[in-house]
């Protein structure tokens, strides 16, 4: 019963909340973008650090670009957001997740990829953002 409860009332907070609140936490211009530069700088990424504390777990060959299985796990401390982008993708920007209340910083999901390309990884702590790639070679087009 309390599980009914539960639900019914997320379901109805959802309903209730404004559309704005919604909205605000897709960043349309980010996704929209064509070009890897702009979509970062309409996440307000300015300068990335590069480091070898965001481990990737993914293909190193893509049989298929429409289904390529990636894993991120950030060991930097107090890590806010990921951010997958695909630099040759029509749109390379996949996804950001944000993370808070010491949730664990690790994602793991399937994108797809249209073309060869560098896999970019970039984690958010603070105010600096850390950056880690990997090349993935894709064999078969998955989106064009």
């Amino acid at each position: 019963m309390q599980r009914r409860s539960f639900l019914l009332g997320m379901l109805t907070l959802i309903a209730l909340a404004p559309v704005k609140v919604w909205a605000a936490l897709w960043n349309k211009t980010a996704f929209e973008a064509v070009k890897i530069n702009d979509a970062t700088r309409s996440l307000n990424i300015s300068a990335e650090i590069p480091t070898q504390d965001i481990v990737i777990i993914a293909p190193d060959r893509a049989e298929n670009g429409a289904i390529v299985q990636v894993e991120v796990h950030s060991k930097i401390e107090n890590t806010e957001a990921i951010a997958i982008l695909v630099e040759h993708n029509p749109t390379p920007l996949i996804a950001n997740f944000m993370f808070s209340n010491g949730a664990e910083p690790f994602v793991i999901t399937r994108i797809k990829m249209a073309e060869t390309s560098d896999l970019k990884i970039i984690v958010k702590s603070g105010t600096q953002y850390f950056t880690r790639s990997k090349n993935i070679i894709v064999l078969e087009n998955g989106c064009g």
